[in-house]
Parts: structure tokens; sequence; C-alpha cells
């Protein structure tokens, strides 16, 4: 049986932990820039949010499904989704840190991330004045 407040808050209540997980993998590559042989990762937005949703519906929060065949999951990695992001141009020592990329990439994460934190914030408003009639 679902909650009824994950219902009502619906799927940006499931895309708020991914961006920030996402948030999470961005940081940790541009940490690790100059780090020999280390990969890029990012995460399959799309894959993990439709397994958090389905999820939702059966019951389940928080379950995890399988990353989609064709990408190349982690060893290391904290979620099934985080794949290996390929280089545009592979460094020598086998780091695959594109940084402006990497900086792009975490300005558009953080954007989206506030926009899903907005979205929810405007849901519970609503809610907080259903219930005290103001």
């Amino acid at each position: 049986m679902s909650n009824p407040i994950s219902s009502y808050l619906g799927l940006q209540a499931d895309a708020l932990p991914l961006r920030e997980q996402r948030l999470k993998l961005i940081a940790s590559n541009l940490a690790n820039a100059d780090t020999p042989g280390y990969r890029a990762r990012d995460l399959d937005f799309d894959a993990a949010l439709q397994a958090a949703a389905q999820a939702r519906e059966a019951g389940r929060p928080g379950a995890a499904a399988e990353p989609r065949p064709g990408h190349l999951p982690l060893p290391a990695a904290d979620s099934p989704f985080a794949v290996a992001r390929t280089a545009a141009q592979p460094s020598l020592d086998g780091n695959s840190v594109d940084p402006d990329a990497e900086r792009a990439a975490y300005g558009r994460a953080a954007l989206e991330y506030r926009a899903s934190l907005s979205f929810l914030e405007s849901k519970v408003r609503t809610l907080m004045t259903a219930i005290t009639g103001q």
C-alpha cells in the first residue's frame, strides 16, 4: 500500500535523493581530476528514477533495480545506477575526468536539484495551506 504523502509529493520526492547522489558523484569526479587511473562516474538518472517510481508504486520505497544493459557498472560505486562516463579526450595516466565538462555538469545538476527542491517546497506549502485553512 502506498503512503498518501509520498503519492502527493510524487516524482519530485523520488528525484531529490537521486539528484543529491548525482551531485556527489560529480563532486567526486572533480576531486579526483588528477588521480591517475580514475574513471569519471555519473548516474543513469532516468533509469534510477524509473526504478524508484516503480518501487514507490509497488510499496517498496528505496528498492533498487539493476542498471540498464549496455552501461558499465562500477564495482565501487554507491549505486547500481552509477556508470562510467567515457572521456572525450582520455589522458595518458588513464584518468577520464574532464574538469570543464564536470564543472558544467555540476552546475546543471545543482540547478536541477534546486528545481526539485522548489517543486517539493511548493507542494508542502500547498498542503500546509490546506491543513491550516489560511
